[in-house]
């Protein structure tokens, strides 16, 4: 393991020059959180060997070699000469490279194998949906359309136009300084609660094609007209969500069946990166 345990050290240092820091001196507390950290990667990838054994769970070469083929068409196009480039970028070696694939796939297998007899039932399911309703409601909405100007003067002035007859649209285009509705005539779909209050209030309680007065909020000043009736609010009916949840929870469920078995078996955490990575952070 010294071998290995050097290679890490080495990859933290090539990294901390990459980033253009200073690679922590020999008995600085920063040292020996790296010399930890490198400690425990190689033993919990030894006791995870060791688990899958155990368990009967291999890891072949020819696996190991398309994970590696995978990656390479992946992020380097099937390039060598580019694959070489980023190992030698991040004080890699291939051999280093394809310990690092075995030992991700020895970690799959083991979720695999740790998680295969976790379940959800429809009682999991109904009862999150129960406790989270407000995720899956949408509050009342309308279609509105405004123009955003900061002074009182020109909103005044805009406000005169439009009582004129002017061309709602075209003065938006022209004046408004909401970049997300101005190139759409100003308008927007908005919900209820979720923009600012005196903006949700006057919008809410107008009648379809009223204009308001200039409404100020903290953005500057507004003219609003609504576009549509209020839309009611709704609740998305839960086997429009079932599956999503299921899902959800049986990544939660899985998750915690192997921390918990990690922790039974392992002084680190399932994946605990190299030094290197952990100090990009």
């Amino acid at each position: 393991l010294t071998a290995d345990f050097d290679a890490i050290l080495a990859q933290a240092k090539k990294s901390y020059e990459t980033q253009k820091r200073a690679f922590p001196k020999a008995g600085t507390e920063e040292y020996q959180t790296l010399k930890n950290q490198a400690v425990a990667f190689l033993v919990q990838r030894v006791e995870f060997e060791q688990k899958a054994k155990d368990l009967g769970l291999e890891v072949t070469d020819k696996q190991v070699d398309e994970r590696l083929a995978q990656i390479k068409k992946q992020y380097f196009a099937g390039d060598e000469k580019k694959y070489a480039k980023q190992l030698a970028d991040q004080g890699l070696t291939d051999k280093q490279v394809r310990a690092d694939l075995r030992a991700q796939l020895v970690s799959e297998g083991l979720f695999k194998e740790v998680t295969k007899d976790v379940k959800v039932t429809d009682k999991d399911v109904s009862g999150y949906y129960a406790e989270n309703k407000a995720t899956y409601s949408q509050p009342e909405s309308r279609d509105v359309r405004h123009i955003l100007v900061k002074t009182k003067a020109l909103a005044d002035d805009i406000y005169g136009q439009l009582d004129a007859g002017g061309d709602f649209a075209a003065l938006a285009n022209k004046y408004s300084e909401d970049p997300g509705s101005k190139d759409q005539g100003g308008k927007l779909t908005i919900a209820r609660g979720q923009t600012v209050a005196p903006f949700d209030q006057t919008a809410f309680l107008l009648k379809v094609g009223t204009i308001s007065r200039p409404v100020k909020t903290e953005y500057g000043y507004h003219i609003i007209e609504p576009l549509s009736e209020i839309k009611l609010a709704k609740q998305t009916p839960l086997k429009d969500v079932r599956e999503s949840i299921k899902q959800q929870l049986l990544q939660t469920k899985r998750n915690e069946a192997m921390t918990a078995w990690v922790d039974d078996v392992s002084v680190t955490p399932l994946g605990a990166m190299r030094p290197s990575q952990d100090a990009k952070k």
